[in-house]
């Protein structure tokens, strides 16, 4: 038979090869383009440590003072390199202390208009009393400073709130009380504190409690917890069957909800640059077991249930940075679960309806889709592993 036109057949197994293979780059790309350069400029929450006394209130404000400098309007974002004013953020970090200090304080009766510090319906006048600012290090790791600020208070009796405006991101307000204890939310939108009093705690229902912290738990996940979002599709991505993912995710979500709670009771501590280098190989360990295997092995549950532990040491490092109120404990402590928990279930729902529906039944799936998409999460894994082992 001579060389003729192509056949139909020929046509469309030419044209499955040519959309397989864009299938295999786009999957690959948006996993890298969406992970990688999330880490390095990183947006974290403002910390506002508040202590109300009769007459004065005191807040230690844990900040990003490159922020507050910019003028940059980081709500929405993830990384400061979205921003607009991302240039100036960027050479605000390459200054030293005592120049980044006097930068704050010139530009402080703008940077203030942006608090809302009140008692009652009078805004407070709010002073910097102290600044302490990290010496130069990595400019592509963010900053922490301690921004010390103080306000009298009218002599009325009334509660303080305080929030800040929206464009700065969410805040986590903390109460400190000289007995332990006090009220603790995250807070976003620009939304203020409850009513602090002048003598003792502020007190909320347990529902707004238990709704806050499955707000923090799931934002904590999505769209915040790019690791954990890695290993949970790294657990998608090694079969489509029911049996093994339940199995998987089950194990997981046991082994984190332990460690979570002993890490938040102090009953386990293990240091941050132990337990993240550690996260981000167990990204790498699922993923490349994804390339090997495509049936559960007698091990495979037992390991994500040993990264699920791990996992768990960095749920709970973020929730004590936030802090859980003594009062609303274990409500805090099952609401964030829940959070994480809905967080987790919403990636998976994700995958199944953008990948696993449309193409899981084909021939091809787990060869353009499941096996290049490990290969990209093993590869952003192992770059976050060496990035904070060496950092």
């Amino acid at each position: 038979m001579g060389l003729g036109a192509p056949t139909n057949g020929t046509k469309k197994r030419a044209s499955l090869n040519l959309l397989s293979r864009r299938l295999q780059f786009a999957f690959t790309m948006f996993v890298m383009i969406f992970a990688v350069p999330a880490m390095a400029h990183q947006i974290r929450p403002g910390i506002a440590n508040i202590l109300v006394s009769p007459d004065t209130v005191q807040i230690e404000l844990l900040a990003t003072i490159e922020v507050l400098v910019a003028d940059i309007d980081i709500a929405g974002l993830q990384d400061t390199n979205d921003a607009a004013a991302a240039e100036n953020y960027d050479m605000l970090r390459a200054l030293d202390p005592e120049s980044l200090e006097q930068a704050l304080r010139l530009d402080w009766p703008a940077i203030s208009q942006k608090f809302q510090l009140f008692a009652g319906n009078t805004r407070l006048l709010a002073d910097v009393s102290g600044v302490e600012i990290d010496p130069v290090g990595d400019v592509e790791t963010t900053r922490e400073s301690v921004i010390m600020i103080t306000a009298r208070l009218p002599d009325d009796a009334t509660p303080v709130t305080f929030g800040w405006d929206e464009s700065l991101g969410p805040l986590v307000v903390r109460q400190v009380l000289t007995d332990g204890g006090g009220y603790s939310a995250y807070l976003t939108n620009g939304e203020p504190s409850m009513p602090i009093p002048r003598v003792g705690s502020a007190q909320r229902s347990w529902v707004s409690a238990l709704t806050n912290y499955v707000g923090i738990g799931y934002v904590h996940i999505v769209p915040k917890g790019l690791d954990h979002i890695l290993f949970v599709l790294g657990l998608f991505f090694f079969s489509l069957h029911m049996r093994p993912l339940l199995l998987q995710v089950t194990a997981f979500t046991v082994a984190h909800t332990v460690t979570l709670a002993l890490g938040i009771l102090d009953v386990v501590q293990i240091p941050s640059t132990v337990v993240e280098p550690l996260i981000a190989a167990s990204i790498v360990y699922v993923a490349v077991e994804n390339l090997f295997f495509q049936k559960m092995t007698p091990w495979r549950t037992g390991v994500v249930f040993a990264f699920g532990l791990l996992h768990g040491l960095g749920f709970a490092s973020v929730l004590g940075d936030i802090g859980l109120e003594p009062a609303r404990f274990v409500t805090g402590l099952i609401g964030f679960n829940i959070g994480v928990e809905i967080g987790q279930l919403t990636i998976i729902l994700a995958a199944f309806l953008l990948v696993g529906w449309p193409f899981g039944r084909t021939s091809w799936y787990r060869k353009i889709i499941a096996m290049p998409t490990s290969v990209a999460i093993a590869i952003i894994g192992a770059y976050w592993f060496v990035e904070r082992v060496f950092t």
